[in-house]
């Protein structure tokens, strides 16, 4: 059949019924929220975003020394605009009658709070860069680590994901944390808690849940997963409100394919966790945990 004949004939039928399920079922509700192109809104402000803590390493075109500042103003000029548009139309759309205020209100108080905490933001991302390069041996720079590790991605798209969730900004802080998932297979949820000079090395299949809580100086290997013992309650529903990930004191090593589990479980200060464990119960400090 001629894509013509095609496209005259069956096109229409195929955009008839998506259309149909859009409108009758599930579908963001264009103009109150962020409209049908929202991710990749928000995917292009983190871009820009991850840009002005890394000029010239991460932005999408070369950062002359003498050209920084008026790099990083124009860009969180560009951000903040359209920012606070996306975040006025996520609070709104979520009708959080207990979040105590208004959509536009709540908005601009995000902006500030994530604007104000960037230079912040940017100190501590250093001192995980330099925790990766004391941490791993292979490593020959801080350029090297900035250019090519991973988790500095998903490290650096966590604390700018965390400073709005602390201000309970709807889905927003969702989509960044999950694009950085996508593209380093690291899985952080922005409402974790986490110290400085984290280092995850190689990264692949880690998992940090919501209501982790990890300190400073943490080391992580690939597939190590922090997460829940169940989701549900006894009566079968989901729990929600609740500390349900694990605590990570400071200085802790967890090696691969390590399970922790539980919001009740500590791992005790300096101590070190092997590869392949299973772990529902608290460890002391500077204890080592084998496999059984």
């Amino acid at each position: 059949m001629e894509i013509t004949k095609w496209m005259n004939e069956f096109l229409p039928g195929v955009v008839d019924g998506l259309y149909r399920s859009i409108r009758e079922g599930y579908h963001v509700r264009v103009g109150d929220y962020m409209g049908l192109s929202g991710r990749q809104e928000v995917y292009e402000v983190l871009d820009d975003l991850l840009a002005v803590l890394f000029p010239g390493s991460w932005s999408r075109d070369r950062v002359q020394e003498q050209e920084i500042a008026m790099f990083i103003d124009e860009t969180l000029r560009r951000v903040s605009l359209t920012l606070i548009r996306l975040m006025r139309g996520a609070f709104k759309n979520a009708e959080r009658s207990d979040a105590g205020g208004d959509s536009d209100t709540m908005a601009e108080e995000a902006l500030f709070h994530l604007m104000r905490s960037m230079p912040r933001v940017r100190n501590t991302l250093i001192e995980d860069v330099e925790a990766a390069y004391n941490g791993d041996p292979a490593a020959t720079s801080f350029d090297e680590i900035v250019l090519s590790y991973p988790c500095i991605d998903a490290i650096a798209t966590y604390r700018i994901a965390h400073l709005l969730y602390e201000k309970r900004v709807p889905i927003i802080p969702r989509i960044m944390g999950e694009r950085a998932h996508s593209r380093t297979g690291i899985d952080i949820h922005p409402g974790a808690s986490i110290g400085s000079r984290l280092f995850i090395d190689h990264g692949t299949g880690v998992v940090i849940g919501e209501t982790c809580e990890i300190g400073n100086n943490v080391k992580i290997y690939q597939g190590v997963t922090l997460g829940a013992k169940s989701p549900f309650e006894a009566d079968g529903t989901v729990r929600r409100g609740q500390k349900r990930h694990p605590t990570i004191e400071d200085d802790v090593i967890i090696y691969a394919n390590a399970t922790i589990l539980g919001g009740e479980t500590v791992i005790g200060r300096g101590a070190i966790v092997n590869g392949n464990t299973w772990i529902t119960r608290s460890v002391p400090p500077r204890t080592v945990v084998h496999r059984d």
